[in-house]
């Protein structure tokens, strides 16, 4: 996958979730069909420090791909926030990234007047810019 292809609803859905959570990192799941993005499933962020980490809540993501595999959907990306830094993949995104064929999204909140994402291929702690097409 060298684009991610995102519909415009689903982006607004995420930065919404950025901006309703501006202090804290928020995250979740996209699923889709044959690489597509469909949905977009928020999962609470239960990390310790969210303003500089997440985690998901173990439940809220198996409940995710629960729904996934119900709707014949399969994962094409997990996004996340960045509250006061870049949308670039931290040390700690790079070493737990544990899904190498879905695609990593950030949405930077460091920034002025608007929000920045970008997305990524994570294997083997390398990261590789994809490029981002809203449709």
């Amino acid at each position: 996958m060298e684009t991610l292809k995102l519909p415009r609803p689903l982006v607004n859905n995420i930065l919404a979730q950025a901006q309703q959570s501006p202090e804290n990192e928020i995250c979740g799941l996209i699923g889709g069909r044959d690489g597509q993005a469909e949905h977009c499933y928020p999962i609470d962020n239960t990390a310790i420090d969210q303003a500089r980490r997440y985690q998901m809540d173990p439940k809220e993501q198996i409940d995710a791909m629960r729904r996934m595999r119900e709707q014949n959907e399969s994962l094409v990306a997990i996004y996340h926030s960045h509250p006061h830094a870049p949308a670039l993949p931290s040390a700690t995104d790079l070493a737990e990234a544990e899904y190498a064929d879905a695609a990593y999204l950030i949405v930077s909140l460091n920034t002025v007047g608007v929000l920045e994402m970008t997305a990524f291929c994570i294997k083997q702690q390398q990261a590789h810019e994809l490029a981002l097409e809203l449709i």
